[in-house]
């Protein structure tokens, strides 16, 4: 028997609840809130102390004064059912996921509340699907990951282009690269610390290192996957002809891809059977374009190889931040990011999006995506694609996340090329 979330809902006396508000990124998303969500909305704080919960609540201003606060641990499950019964909605920044997430899914399910996080983590996600997916559905329960810089302007960038396509009758997507253009920021230590773990797991367990390194590993159904050749992640610099310019690794792109790829299927694969996605980033067609994209990549799997290793990780861990750590408000406030996504059609089409936003990517801007994105599942119900279980932000929220981001001043667009 499924659920009537509706009339769940009506008994709640919260509306979005905050998880880890005490933590450097939960405090961003709580304070983005604090100005930006309509009145009524009934907010709430949850952590493991009420006393830095009250800390937090008193720096957000008179809007915020009244919130409740709520003392609950990832590793106490009573504590998170009692969350989940409060509120409609669950926003958690509390990882690395795959140690710390689990129980609170599993509350949400159980309660029948609705869950976003900013998980890039590809194993946890797999486990949320394995064992919450079903439950989640019949319930009519929106588990809603990866609802931050990954994976929100892949997801909702390739939904664009499709939806573009659809109306304008020119076939399929097929060959679609996202191209970071321009970016400024740094990576959260909430971030790089779900990745030390991820990375850990994978190189002590031959499951998970597969699992990590399969292009579908989010499928819904891996053994109807289409068979495109090789879709591994891009590894080194090169010249791409077809872009016009050199490319090379994206640091997200391991989790991006995959989640974009569930999205396909999840929509019994609407993007097109033979839809084949990549993401990179671009360093442009100058003399000295290769060389800077070759120190990038360098960089990227220094740190990739750093983090796997006992003695370099903990060298890496005393230069870079921890989780709770982050950049001063000036230096998120400067920070910016431009995303350029190519595709062509089963008919020969070109089609060109574009997503860009102002703020770090991983804290000023992922706390604007995040808190949209619990608003969206609180307030829009009625305006959501009528489905549950273990989704993506483009197959849980879709068009109306794309609505709300534009007001909040995100730029998503995709048009035919040369249009």
């Amino acid at each position: 028997m499924v659920l009537c979330w509706a009339a769940v809902a009506e008994q709640r006396d919260l509306d979005v609840v905050i998880f880890g508000a005490t933590g450097f990124v939960g405090r961003l998303v709580a304070g983005y809130l604090a100005v930006k969500a309509p009145d009524g909305v009934r907010v709430g704080l949850a952590g493991r102390s009420q006393q830095r919960l009250a800390a937090v609540r008193a720096g957000l201003g008179a809007r915020a004064a009244s919130w409740p606060l709520i003392v609950a641990e990832a590793g106490d499950p009573a504590s998170l059912g009692e969350l989940a019964a409060r509120t409609r909605v669950v926003a958690t920044t509390v990882g690395p996921y795959r140690m710390l997430g689990l129980p609170l899914v599993a509350a949400c399910v159980e309660a029948g509340t609705h869950y976003a996080d900013l998980t890039g983590e590809v194993a946890f996600m797999r486990d949320t699907i394995d064992t919450r997916h079903d439950s989640a559905a019949r319930r009519g329960v929106r588990i809603v990951h990866a609802c931050g810089f990954d994976s929100i302007p892949s997801d909702l960038g390739v939904l664009l282009l499709h939806e573009a396509a659809h109306t304008d009758r020119t076939g399929d997507l097929e060959d679609t690269t996202l191209v970071v253009s321009s970016l400024k920021g740094s990576l959260s230590g909430g971030t790089i610390d779900s990745m030390k773990v991820q990375l850990q797991e994978a190189r002590a367990d031959p499951r998970i290192r597969r699992l990590v390194g399969d292009p579908y590993a989010l499928s819904p159904d891996r053994a109807e996957e289409p068979s495109l050749g090789d879709e591994r992640d891009l590894m080194t610099v090169h010249h791409d002809g077809d872009l016009g310019m050199w490319v090379g690794p994206f640091l997200l792109a391991g989790s991006n891809t995959r989640v974009v790829r569930r999205s396909n299927a999840l929509q019994g694969w609407a993007y097109g059977r033979r839809f084949r996605y990549r993401e990179v980033t671009g360093y442009g067609t100058g003399l000295l374009a290769p060389v800077r994209g070759v120190a990038m990549a360098t960089g990227v799997m220094g740190l990739a190889a750093g983090l796997s290793f006992g003695p370099s990780r903990a060298l890496l861990g005393r230069m870079l931040p921890a989780p709770g750590e982050g950049p001063s408000e000036k230096a998120r406030q400067a920070g910016f990011f431009r995303i350029d996504i190519h595709a062509r059609t089963s008919s020969g089409t070109r089609y060109a999006g574009r997503i860009a936003a102002r703020g770090d990517p991983g804290y000023a801007a992922t706390s604007l995506m995040l808190g949209e994105s619990a608003l969206c599942l609180a307030l829009d119900e009625e305006r959501l694609p009528a489905r549950a279980g273990v989704l993506t932000p483009a197959t849980a929220m879709g068009m109306r996340l794309v609505e709300r981001l534009r007001a909040a001043g995100m730029t998503l667009r995709a048009q035919r090329a040369g249009a």
